[in-house]
């Protein structure tokens, strides 16, 4: 009788610990499919920033190059002897105060309005995740 009763009790044991192991593989089959569904996310918003970053460095590239031809005619135009004939007082003094404005900050190479970390690590950093782009090829296999 105790040989049976302890048989019974490892079955109902066995049988509990088989119920666990279905309920942790379902739960693991489940965060795996939200990890994926992060990864994606993942993935798609570094393309995103990809793509504005470089948006930004044409735009500020396309500024820059703006900036010089303005820059080019204002000096064309203060620099032409008969600049002073055709232009009034007044607009010879907005022009000096144009191109005094942007030879002193506007026209400096390489500049930015606002400087921004496009480094991502001042994103990541804080919440642990580093940007790895192997995790970028271990979700497209």
């Amino acid at each position: 009788i105790q040989i049976a009763q302890c048989l019974e009790t490892m079955r109902q044991r066995c049988c509990r610990l088989e119920q666990d192991g279905q309920r942790t593989r379902e739960q693991l089959a489940r965060v795996e499919a939200e990890q994926a569904a992060l990864e994606v996310k993942l993935k798609h918003a570094r393309r995103q920033v990809e793509v504005e970053i470089k948006k930004r460095h044409r735009v500020e590239a396309e500024l820059e190059k703006q900036e010089r031809k303005l820059q080019l005619v204002l000096e064309s135009l203060m620099q032409e002897p008969w600049g002073s004939g055709v232009l009034s007082k007044e607009q010879c003094s907005i022009l000096n105060a144009l191109v005094s404005q942007r030879l002193g900050a506007a026209l400096v190479p390489g500049r930015r309005s606002s400087p921004v970390d496009e480094s991502c690590q001042s994103l990541l950093s804080h919440s642990g995740i580093s940007y790895d782009r192997t995790d970028d090829d271990m979700v497209r296999s």
